[in-house]
């Protein structure tokens, strides 16, 4: 059963039925918003891009994203880039791998943005969500629906932390701007 996160909200990452999850998809999708035009409604493609941070500390040790498909250790891997959205109704237009057991002992923090890469504004989108799937059995643990639009570029949706000998997820939900994951990094660092 899948719990729809709001801003802040946290989860543990154990299975309904006891024990530790192996691996998760952190997934994304979105559509182009309609726009009247002068020969009625139509969209325009957004790229929206999904990318992970991971850190030591309030250091970043690594990224995984579009142009760095995987992280350096093979625990975390994007699979690939969608330039134009689509899904926005449940399927992942764009999803990051987490290997939780791989994950190297330093690590204690993955945060997961989403950036608009070509520039337009979260207004300009619908059905966007940013959820949480178990890999191994393909439940849905958790969902964060991005509302309201805006007039932001950027998203820092959430993030996985260990936390009690565990893994535990947060939704962040907080907009920003930029257009890469390095443009984001002083919206991150305030949720570390």
């Amino acid at each position: 059963m899948s719990v729809n996160l709001s801003k802040g909200q946290g989860i543990s990452l154990e299975k309904s039925g006891g024990g530790s999850l192996n691996a998760v998809r952190m997934g994304l999708g979105w559509q182009a918003a309609p726009r009247r035009g002068l020969f009625g409604l139509r969209t325009k493609d957004i790229d929206l891009d999904a990318s992970a941070v991971l850190f030591a500390g309030q250091k970043p040790v690594d990224v995984v994203f579009f142009r760095h498909l995987s992280s350096d250790d093979g625990s975390v891997r994007h699979t690939g880039d969608n330039l134009v959205g689509g899904a926005g109704r449940g399927g992942d237009d764009e999803a990051i791998l987490v290997d939780l057991q791989r994950v190297p002992d330093h690590v204690d923090q993955i945060v997961f943005t989403v950036n608009s890469f070509t520039g337009q504004t979260f207004a300009e989108v619908e059905n966007a969500f940013c959820r949480l799937v178990d890999e191994s059995s393909g439940e849905e643990m958790a969902r964060y629906t991005l509302t309201g639009g805006g007039k932001y570029t950027a998203q820092i949706m959430a993030k996985v932390h260990r936390a009690d000998g565990g893994w535990k997820m947060t939704a962040i939900g907080n907009p920003a701007d930029g257009r890469t994951f390095q443009d984001l990094m002083p919206a991150i660092l305030p949720h570390l």
